[in-house]
């Protein structure tokens, strides 16, 4: 539960400009697509696409650091860290459990099944997209465990295209798509006050300094 007198302390701080911001930002933000890459092996890919859900909605990024735990890279992200809430996981078991319990059908990104082309994709059940690896695309883990296959329409010799760009694309789309349709897909009210407070902490320096201020008064 958001302190609300806490949550005025820090906004009083900020512009006027940044509270706009933030609001304007947060009315396009969803939980309804969750999007998770799996032991990606360049990890200025896994940062691409940090900044692709950043730009196109997506509040939250899971990483798979099964074989390489590397961490994002900074300089590609270019400041979406601070807006993408990034959870980590050890094992493909464990993120495909967590992404379950909290209600998404597991979607495999492939090239190589023709169970559902990007444009006839159902986007009224929330789903957790899972991107694979530069070199090998999904474990047979997670392609076992998936609820459906999703691949973007391509019609020239090339079978595959880079990580990030995959990326990219297939979150364009569905998110453009969400926001036109009547599914409920905006953050709750207090999911969007929950955001509203952990930006308002990294957009303040030395935050510590005025926590320890309000906290002593």
């Amino acid at each position: 539960m958001v302190d609300l007198d806490y949550l005025a302390f820090l906004e009083n701080i900020l512009t006027d400009n940044r509270k706009e911001k933030f609001l304007k930002v947060l009315e396009n933000r969803t939980n309804h697509f969750t999007i998770a890459v799996e032991d990606i092996f360049q990890m200025h890919n896994a940062s691409a696409v940090m900044r692709s859900c950043e730009v196109f909605g997506i509040q939250e990024l899971n990483v798979i650091e099964e074989r390489y735990g590397k961490s994002i890279d900074k300089e590609i992200a270019m400041g979406a860290q601070k807006w993408v809430d990034i959870n980590t996981f050890d094992s493909v078991s464990n993120c495909i459990e967590t992404l379950k319990n909290k209600g998404y059908q597991i979607i495999a990104t492939t090239p190589h099944e023709n169970d559902c082309l990007m444009e006839d994709f159902d986007i009224s059940k929330p789903s957790a997209l899972f991107f694979g690896t530069e070199r090998d695309g999904l474990s047979e883990e997670i392609l076992k465990q998936a609820d459906g296959f999703l691949k973007i329409p391509m019609v020239g010799f090339t079978e595959s295209l880079n990580i990030s760009v995959s990326a990219a694309i297939i979150i364009q789309n569905l998110t453009e798509r969400l926001r036109k349709s009547d599914v409920n897909w905006q953050l709750s009210d207090d999911e969007i006050l929950e955001k509203r407070l952990a930006w308002a902490k990294s957009s303040i320096k030395d935050i510590k300094r005025i926590e320890a201020r309000y906290y002593n008064n």
